[in-house]
């Protein structure tokens, strides 16, 4: 079996897994090591976060690797697991979306998050139908090059808002924006401790509605009544491995 036929049957694997899991959990990884770790605890298919991926490699976040670092950093992880891998890449790193869709396929990527933050132009955010532009240009690429790329399409209105109540009105015209335009899921960040914004927004669109957790402080079961489709952790198992590690060897210190 080839490597397009691999990538191709992982992103349909992933769209599956979509329907049968409510809500599906997928481990936020950033290296071979930790890609296998969750894989080797049963989740059928993990992502790649920005954020942990750009720590594990002395980067910056907010697109402070370039796209072919970015693409040559995740080749490795891709292929350590059997399983399905969706890739956090950020604004697009500049990228049109036909080009951002053939590096991702590229190196077996099934899936693939988009924020509106670009950071690249000074943290601006693109408007709603910019956002949404972009995001139907990766569907098109996308069902040119006969892949289901998996399209999780982020919003950062609540996290650059004073007031997350404020803007609700808002994101969720961006929300169903993303969705009219093929996103297969929506991500509006930074209201996961927030029972009303979440139900408000999940009850806005059809899609899977993706929230981030901590692997410790929240509570699955909270998220599954709330209508919750898709969860991923962002930074915070990263951070949660982090602080474990200091507690195990800080006896050890001299």
């Amino acid at each position: 079996m080839d490597s397009r036929t691999t990538t191709v049957e992982r992103a349909r694997r992933l769209a599956q897994l979509h329907v049968e899991h409510k809500p599906l959990v997928l481990p936020t990884v950033w290296d071979a090591w930790s890609a296998r770790t969750a894989a080797e605890a049963g989740f059928p298919a993990l992502t790649i976060g920005s954020h942990p991926l750009a720590d594990s490699r002395g980067a910056d976040d907010h697109e402070g690797q370039t796209f072919e670092e970015v693409l040559a950093a995740v080749r490795p992880i891709v292929a350590a697991v059997e399983i399905p891998v969706s890739v956090d890449l950020e604004a697009g790193y500049g990228q049109k979306p036909a080009d951002l869709v053939a590096g991702l396929i590229d190196v077996g990527g099934a899936g693939l998050n988009i924020e509106d933050t670009v950071h690249s132009e000074g943290g601006r955010v693109r408007t709603t139908q910019e956002h949404a532009s972009y995001i139907a240009g990766l569907r098109a690429a996308a069902d040119d090059a006969g892949v289901p790329i998996w399209i999780n399409g982020r919003t950062d209105l609540f996290l650059h808002a004073q007031d997350a109540s404020a803007v609700l009105d808002e994101a969720i015209e961006r929300l169903k924006a993303m969705e009219r335009a093929g996103a297969d899921s929506v991500y509006p960040v930074a209201i996961q401790d927030d029972d009303d914004l979440l139900a408000a927004v999940i009850g806005a669109v059809r899609v899977p509605v993706n929230s981030t957790a901590h692997p410790v402080n929240h509570d699955l079961e909270r998220f599954h009544r709330l209508g919750v489709g898709r969860i991923t952790y962002g930074p915070l198992l990263q951070i949660a491995l982090t602080d474990s590690m200091k507690d195990m060897l800080r006896a050890w210190a001299t």
